[in-house]
């Protein structure tokens, strides 16, 4: 028996290889068939199954390339109703992999369809379960991802969530292994563990929502509580997995085109394409091609580009680092983001060695920021944190404007306002600053500093206090 957890950590996307005499198992796949295809070729294996414990909504998952590269059979637990062809198994259905077997427990919650996949090994014995978002280390997934199928609500979702985890997961023995689908960072959960596997029983010790004598009504009102909206791009996301997508081959055939700067220039405006510039946080507010929004490779790539894109169709032109403009494109496609139409052939440098205009984003550190506002009293600041992370601690005369809704509460700021942007290391507001300077907004001061830093300076900031409690937020 060989277990292998393929962890990406933009997306903190756990997929699965499993194997047992030659033949192997793929768990939710990502876009990109290689990492699988590579796996079964080097340890001569064929894969046989591609199971998928739900419609994911953070990713586009690559079942239907995979099958289509290797043979191999798309598995849905029951209730995924599909437009391409799979085998739907009943609760309980067996697979044989090898001297392996792997069990289908329908563990509905998260959406109607989660399934968990019990894994039984060479002995028969309960080794390991793939929990998908049903179950996570540290918490379970969000009950409100579904798309909508008649009065179906969150709570009604969380109570097929709380019966799941009690008949079908926690009987199971303590020592079964908890592979779940996503770890900290992931938008699925509310308060994932950084580990990305556990056993039952520590799970049964430590996780909230596994809690001895915990009622139905106490578990829906827990787990629906305090949910942020969802990213817009989630229910696209769902709804591509569900009916089928374009090939990856072509969308890499299309989207790692090298332009020079004339060609990406014609290209830009004859299709109104965004252009997506990846660099560093410190590379971009140096210089960029004028009207790019940054976006940055080395940040959370993927889900930011999915909360702050609104069209998966949008023609797309990348400004990369050299040598990673295909690492850009596939990274955009695991989110649906599959009109790339190429990139800048020798990145920015080439930009400006052909004499075309270059932008800057005005930035600034801490101690330029404490000087400013020494001598100048108050200034207009624009928080881009999240609203738990703004509630908790922030300077006193700021504005929250979280990144995930700035398209949707733009409106909410003035145009005619100079302001200066933070959020906790710069990375978010860079991203914040390139939007609203792209969309017209004027004298943005860009503070590229570590939040943690303004208290010390002997700002005054504001703490929210929990009105019931006294507790600190």
């Amino acid at each position: 028996m060989y277990i292998e957890q393929i962890y990406t950590g933009c997306l903190a996307q756990g997929a699965y290889y499993i194997e047992s005499e030659g033949e192997a198992a793929v768990i939710d796949p990502l876009r990109e068939t290689a990492p699988y295809l590579d796996r079964a070729t080097a340890r001569n294996a064929q894969i046989k199954y591609i199971f998928e414990t739900h419609f994911h909504a953070d990713f586009v998952s690559g079942h239907l390339d995979l099958a289509k590269e290797s043979g191999a059979q798309i598995i849905y637990g029951p209730e995924a109703e599909t437009a391409y062809e799979k085998h739907l198994a009943k609760d309980g259905e067996e697979f044989s992999l090898g001297k392996l077997k792997i069990r289908v427990l329908h563990t509905p919650g998260h959406t109607p369809e989660s399934t968990t996949y019990l894994l039984i090994d060479e002995q028969g014995k309960e080794h390991a379960i793939f929990t998908g978002d049903t179950l996570f280390i540290g918490d379970v997934g969000r009950p409100d991802l579904a798309q909508k199928k008649g009065s179906l609500t969150k709570e009604d979702l969380a109570g097929w969530l709380f019966d799941s985890l009690r008949n079908k997961i926690m009987p199971l023995p303590d020592d079964v292994i908890v592979y779940p689908a996503h770890g900290a960072g992931s938008a699925c959960g509310k308060n994932m563990s950084s580990e990305t596997w556990s056993t039952l029983g520590q799970q049964k010790e430590t996780n909230y929502a596994l809690r001895a004598n915990m009622t139905r009504d106490e578990f829906i009102a827990e787990v629906t509580d305090g949910l942020l909206p969802p990213p817009q791009y989630f229910a696209k996301n769902a709804k591509l997995n569900k009916q089928g997508y374009e090939a990856i081959n072509e969308v890499m055939e299309r989207g790692a085109r090298p332009l020079p700067p004339a060609a990406f220039e014609t290209v830009a405006n004859e299709h109104g394409a965004l252009l997506l510039d990846v660099r560093s946080k410190e590379e971009f507010v140096r210089g960029f091609v004028p009207n790019s929004i940054f976006i940055g490779l080395d940040g959370s790539f993927a889900p930011w580009v999915g909360a702050l894109i609104q069209d998966l169709r949008q023609p797309i032109l990348i400004i990369a680092p050299e040598g990673r403009e295909e690492e850009t494109v596939t990274r955009l496609a695991r989110v649906g983001y599959d009109n790339a139409l190429g990139y800048l052939e020798g990145g920015f440098a080439a930009w400006q060695a052909a004499g075309y205009q270059v932008d800057q984003i005005e930035t600034i550190g801490i101690d330029e920021f404490v000087n400013l506002r020494k001598d100048n009293g108050e200034l207009p600041v624009l928080d881009v944190r999240k609203p738990n992370e703004w509630e908790a601690e922030h300077l006193e005369e700021s504005q929250n404007l979280p990144l995930d809704f700035i398209n949707a509460h733009m409106h909410e700021i003035d145009r005619d306002q100079a302001y200066y942007l933070h959020c906790r290391s710069g990375y978010r507001s860079t991203v914040a600053a390139s939007i609203l300077q792209a969309r017209g907004f004027e004298g943005l001061v860009n503070v590229q500093a570590n939040f943690a830093n303004f208290n010390p300076q002997g700002l005054p900031t504001t703490t929210f206090v929990c009105p019931s409690t006294g507790a600190e937020n």
